[in-house]
């Protein structure tokens, strides 16, 4: 195979060439509904205190003007320092969104590297939206290929992540197929994120998407100045894949480029809490409502997992902080349980009240072998009650609420966007009613500039 037909020079090739018109209008509006999500979500991370470690480590090190925004401060910076303290934030309230093929949060890297850059470039919308189609459908196409050995000691977003966000920075800066390949050379040498950090509830989460979007735009940036990398990062003897998966299979990174528009098939979060635990979580839900149970009513629940969940659920039993919490199955359940929803409210106030521990610890995972074939491509929720009174009654759900057959609606969106905000107090009501009506009309934008004033 010559160099030029290799699978990661085509998809680079796909990258650098993606031509806003021909991306079709239903991605574009899609693309618009996850700009709106990956915005609020960052907004939400504002005060916590990892994301805002990264920005003072940013403060310290960045320029302390420019032209790229920080959403939780409100400052303005380098693309680099930008893009770095946005994707912290964007990953902390567990809000962001999932791609089930490739189990990898795209908006967490893409956006803040594409934000970053179309504003300190003067990019039109139009420019900007096509750069994150290029980023989420390179970066989805390398978790898939990656594969599920991957992603049990590897965090997919963190790995993925730089070849997407050198994808988005790329576009944005008109590189070449050739000079886009050097791009993922750079950031798939710099490519990381262990899952370890769960056992200690650390940090680590916040440092991969900083990490993440920021490789890849630097990456991008050094192509541009000649700076060469690997021309088969992904599939070469000693690449990615040699280095990080067992099962890596090559033609997901070329599959139906052009046709099959991989962005639309995100998914949004509707709980506040690691998406392996929706599907159990709405499972037990419509249980509950199809046979008028409370929380109190439920002796046991044993949910029918995927391996994948038992790999990153399976090392918290008892969450010793809230973001540990939203990678508790039996703490997501009894959340849902009490409260009808498991959103950020819910795990800020009540992650560690008695009547959600005493269901957390009645809450078993199996690993069911129907689940497990369909995973990762469908995410199917099975669960099993045992109630007080003697019952066992199951229930499943095919689509937990956010994928895309059982999409969240743009009211949704909106309400979801005020929520995140409200919680991170990141913007106020009236802030954020005028942002979703930009975010609405983005493709109409001639320079994407500031999004929210300075604070006083």
């Amino acid at each position: 195979m010559t160099q030029d037909k290799t699978p990661s020079a085509t998809l680079a090739a796909f990258a650098a060439g993606l031509q806003f018109d021909t991306i079709p209008v239903p991605v574009l509006r899609r693309t618009e509904d996850l700009f709106l999500d990956w915005y609020a979500s960052a907004l939400a991370g504002k005060g916590a205190r990892p994301v805002e470690a990264i920005e003072a480590y940013a403060r310290i090190m960045g320029p302390d003007s420019g032209r790229a925004e920080v959403l939780i401060s409100r400052r303005t910076t380098s693309p680099h320092f930008a893009a770095m303290v946005n994707a912290a934030a964007s990953h902390f309230a567990e809000q962001d969104d999932v791609h089930n093929g490739s189990v990898f949060h795209p908006g967490a890297v893409v956006f803040p590297a594409a934000l970053a850059i179309a504003q300190d470039i003067g990019a039109s919308g139009r420019e900007f939206l096509a750069a994150v189609v290029a980023g989420y459908e390179v970066g989805i196409r390398v978790g898939e290929f990656l594969g599920r050995s991957h992603y049990r000691i590897f965090h997919t977003t963190a790995t993925a992540g730089t070849l997407a966000a050198a994808a988005a920075a790329g576009r944005l800066l008109r590189l070449d197929a050739t000079t886009m390949l050097h791009a993922f050379g750079s950031a798939g040498t710099q490519a990381a994120g262990l899952w370890e950090f769960l056992r200690d509830a650390a940090d680590s989460k916040q440092l991969h998407t900083a990490h993440a979007a920021s490789s890849g735009l630097a990456s991008a940036y050094l192509a541009r100045s000649g700076f060469t990398g690997a021309r088969q990062i992904l599939e070469g003897p000693q690449g990615m894949a040699a280095g990080m998966s067992s099962d890596a299979d090559p033609a997901r990174l070329t599959d139906r480029l052009g046709q099959r528009w991989a962005t639309a098939e995100t998914s949004f979060k509707y709980h506040a809490s690691c998406r392996h635990t929706h599907p159990s979580a709405d499972a037990l839900l419509t249980l509950m409502q199809t046979h008028g149970l409370k929380a109190d009513d439920i002796a046991a629940v044993a949910t029918h997992v995927h391996q994948g969940a038992i790999d990153v659920l399976g090392r918290v039993t008892v969450p010793a902080t809230v973001h540990q919490a939203k990678f508790s199955m039996g703490t997501v359940l009894a959340l849902a349980a009490e409260y009808g929803y498991a959103g950020l409210n819910e795990f800020e106030q009540h992650y560690l009240a008695p009547c959600v521990a005493a269901l957390r610890d009645r809450v078993t995972m199996q690993l069911d072998a129907e689940v497990d074939r369909a995973y990762p491509q469908r995410w199917i929720g099975k669960v099993t009650a045992t109630t007080r009174d003697g019952r066992t009654l199951t229930a499943r759900v095919d689509e937990p609420k956010g994928d895309p057959g059982n999409t969240l609606t743009r009211a949704e969106l909106e309400d979801k966007a005020q929520r995140l905000a409200a919680y991170g107090k990141g913007a106020t009501p009236q802030e954020m009613e005028a942002l979703i009506a930009r975010v609405w009309t983005v493709v109409e934008v001639p320079r994407m500039g500031r999004w929210l004033e300075p604070r006083a």
